[in-house]
């Protein structure tokens, strides 16, 4: 605890090397007269002399350096100089020295520190973590009767942030009010309203905001950053739109929020706005739009921003953030053979590279080629962390790897010294139970160490409907109405299976659980990118287009030559009780389905037809897609949100296995 009001001590010696401490031995003063120095002279001596001490001061990287210079600032007599002690106390707290055994000895030397030198005091604290101990040493001013400054402010509602006690902040906010004169103070104000955000009390900072008579582009910028964090884009929209002048940090965020939201299309169309404006484009916002780009997996804009990263003069072969950023996003929009260029073009390669490039592996069904990377980044001796083990892990679920995958869950904490998160055991569930295995999987969610959350249990109901096991996918279904009470997928999911195993009174059931929750199914959509970069949508059961015509009869058509080769609809993707003929008209609108129709029509025939679904893939549409691709000979690729499926000459990448 702070020993305040002081007690003034003396410095211990041993802070002071012995070699600056010689005493020298006092002459008699002459009885000449000494020669008369202007006070303007004097004082342009101590001006060098302070400067040069807070020069030095300034390059001092050890405590001896420090130690050092505290010794010439006591030979020249400047121990009581608030400016120059202010900065030794600051240059203690850069390196990181305990505040109680060098930094508040200095300060107790002070007789009268000024408002800066108690900041500084209090700032160190702060930044050591010792809240409680700063809150003291303000305490302390205030009974001296020392005024605050803007930067004491700050200091103590950055310490609120860190330990989240917004109690505190705002006991230190009614200070602010209480003292006066900061109510037009924009530093605090901007720094309270950082705190406010940071705590999660998104309206008090929007308060702080609405009564500033000024704000600057920090103001604006921090309350847009919060709108997007919490997916308010609307908010944060209508910010940015009052917003005066717009920096690049301010564009960034919108751009970045619109990404981090699941709006890549409007991110876009912002980076286009941005780029058509001139405004400067640094790291950060290349790597925002380029996730934007990730998602819509259009090949347009991914060769767009790829020119636009040239064009910077960033080269992705030497900024590996940048260069993780683009193997990721090729990986999305279906050219991992782009990806894997982009991957092995980079001078420098870290965990994020690589991990980058497995999980783009993983997501294509390249089981072999994901792993084979893996051994290759461990031999190179770089460490994988918790995101590589997910990739990998992923990679051998999709591919029924189950005993290479077990074997590398336990190198996790055996020879890397990783212990298992949530998320990796979600991994195992989902690889065991993708292989069949739903009793081992269920035995592994029930003795994991950590509590299971919903992507433990949603990839146990997942593997449900694969093996039909409508008693698990009940047990699944149960943890998840508890966990996410109103995600529509989990009562979908499990409608399905019940609908899959003729369960139609439980089908009922759920269906009524999800009308008195107001729950609403999003239906599937479908996207493909056609000539010019043009993006078209479709939703299933929707023939509102205006090529539906023709569209409808090039299904029909399909429908006709794949029954001549076997192909029969697969009923069990309905997951209604209604007659087979109601089911083959579903089957035959679903979104995916009528986007390969578009682009049969559309796309010329030495190009891949490239598909984006939100949901995942049917199994009648899986099997459609295999025999379109065997009669027509093209090049079909579809993400859904779990992978990409290739279909060439009849066959699927994922080997009919996801």
């Amino acid at each position: 605890m702070v020993n305040l009001p002081r007690k003034f001590t003396t410095i211990p010696i041993n802070f002071i090397p012995k070699q600056f401490l010689k005493y020298q031995q006092q002459q008699v003063p002459s009885q000449r007269t000494q020669p008369f120095i202007p006070f303007s002279e004097l004082q342009n001596q101590r001006n060098l002399l302070e400067s040069e001490l807070i020069s030095a001061l300034n390059g001092c990287t050890s405590l001896i350096q420090i130690q050092q210079t505290h010794a010439r600032i006591l030979r020249k007599g400047l121990d009581q100089c608030c400016y120059i002690i202010t900065k030794l106390v600051r240059s203690l707290t850069k390196i990181e020295i305990p505040m109680e055994s060098y930094a508040k000895l200095v300060f107790n030397q002070v007789k009268y520190p000024n408002p800066f030198l108690w900041t500084a005091l209090i700032r160190g604290y702060c930044l050591q973590g010792l809240v409680r101990e700063s809150v003291f040493v303000y305490i302390s001013m205030r009974k001296e009767n020392t005024l605050p400054v803007s930067f004491t402010f700050s200091a103590l509602f950055k310490a609120c942030s860190t330990v989240l006690d917004v109690n505190l902040g705002r006991q230190i906010h009614a200070q602010t009010i209480l003292i006066g004169g900061f109510d037009n103070d924009l530093y605090v104000k901007n720094s309270l309203i950082e705190m406010y955000v940071k705590l999660g009390f998104l309206e008090c900072g929007r308060k702080v905001f609405a009564e500033l008579p000024e704000r600057d582009l920090i103001s604006w910028t921090e309350l847009i950053v919060a709108y997007a964090k919490i997916g308010d884009m609307e908010s944060a929209g209508e910010l940015f739109g009052q917003l005066p002048l717009k920096d690049m940090v301010a564009w960034t965020a919108m751009v970045t929020g619109y990404a981090q939201n699941a709006m890549p299309r409007e991110a876009l169309e912002l980076f286009e706005r941005m780029q058509n404006e001139g405004v400067k484009t640094d790291e950060v916002t290349l790597v925002g739009v380029i996730s934007a780009c990730a998602q819509l997996g259009a090949a347009k804009y991914s060769n767009w921003i790829r020119d636009i990263v040239v064009n910077l003069g960033i080269d992705p072969t030497r900024c590996v953030v940048v260069g993780s950023a683009l193997i990721d996003m090729y990986s999305k929009c279906g050219n991992v053979e782009d990806a894997y260029k982009v991957f092995e073009a980079m001078e420098e390669k870290n965990v994020f590279s690589y991990s980058s490039m497995i999980a783009g592996f993983a997501m294509h069904g390249c089981a072999y080629a994901a792993l084979k990377l893996f051994r290759e980044m461990v031999n190179m001796g770089i460490k994988p962390n918790r995101v590589t083990f997910i990739a990998v892990l992923t990679a051998c679920s999709h591919s029924r790897m189950v005993e290479q995958g077990r074997q590398i869950f336990a190198s996790m904490e055996e020879k890397f010294g990783i212990s298992p998160g949530v998320d990796h055991y979600a991994c195992m569930v989902d690889l065991l139970g993708r292989a069949g295995l739903l009793e081992d999987a269920l035995k592994l969610v029930e003795t994991m160490p950590i509590e299971p959350n919903e992507g433990v249990w949603g990839a146990l109901l997942g593997s449900c409907r694969t093996y039909s096991n409508p008693d698990i996918a009940q047990i699944a279904a149960n943890h998840l109405f508890e966990l996410e009470p109103n995600a529509i997928g989990n009562y979908i999911l499990l409608s399905n299976i019940y609908a899959s195993a003729g369960r139609w009174n439980d089908v009922s059931m759920v269906r009524k659980l999800m009308r008195e929750k107001g729950l609403r199914k999003n239906p599937g959509c479908s996207w493909l990118e056609v000539k010019k970069g043009v993006i078209e949508e479709f939703f299933a059961g929707d023939m509102a287009h205006p090529r539906s015509g023709e569209m409808k009869h090039v299904l029909e058509h399909l429908l006709n030559r794949l029954k001549a080769i076997g192909y029969e609809p697969n009923m069990n993707s309905v997951a209604y009780d209604v007659n087979d003929e109601e089911k083959r008209r579903i089957l035959i609108t679903h979104s995916e389905k009528l986007a390969l129709a578009f682009g049969l029509l559309s796309i010329n025939a030495d190009c891949p037809i490239r598909i984006m679904k939100n949901i995942r893939m049917c199994e009648d549409c899986h099997s459609f897609m295999c025999g379109v691709s065997q009669i027509t000979g093209r090049v079909i690729i579809v993400r859904d949100n779990l992978r990409f499926h290739h279909f060439h000459d009849g066959k699927c990448s994922c080997g009919n296995f996801w």
